[in-house]
């Protein structure tokens, strides 16, 4: 059953980070939408659902399952919590986790059409997903203390 567990683990991380990933870009190009225009609505729609129908979804999913994961990973009486590398991880997690919570904000001050960032921002803003991701994969995978 872990193999199960971790293989659905992996794919809500999946579908968390495609959308975590995405959503600031549409803020880019949201910000270049003159408010009230059909195209800021659109934007507007395009957010929304993608937060609400795939990023917080997909965070609860990942939450819930490396949660799971963890408690029964095959490191000690109480699974990888006592691991370094996972300690690390989590601290990541909880990183994303928070920039997912300021994303949601971005989109509600976007449908009220009161954005206070520049595209720049947001260009700068969606790398951090990437470079989160990376550091993750690598702490998993590896587990190097």
């Amino acid at each position: 059953m872990y193999d199960w567990i971790k293989a659905f683990h992996v794919i809500a991380v999946i579908a968390w980070l495609a959308g975590m990933l995405y959503l600031p870009r549409l803020f880019v190009y949201h910000c270049a939408a003159e408010r009230g225009s059909v195209q800021s609505e659109t934007f507007k729609t395009m957010e929304r659902r993608l937060l609400r129908v795939i990023i917080n979804p997909a965070m609860i999913v990942t939450w819930l399952l490396g949660l799971w994961l963890a408690w029964h990973g095959p490191d000690s009486h109480y699974g990888w919590f006592a691991s370094g590398w996972l300690q690390a991880k989590f601290a990541l997690v909880l990183v994303l986790s928070a920039l997912h919570g300021w994303c949601a904000r971005w989109v509600r001050d976007f449908a009220i059409d009161r954005n206070q960032h520049s595209p720049k921002f947001y260009r700068i803003i969606n790398e951090v997903p990437a470079i989160l991701m990376a550091a993750i994969v690598i702490l998993a995978v590896v587990k190097p203390f």
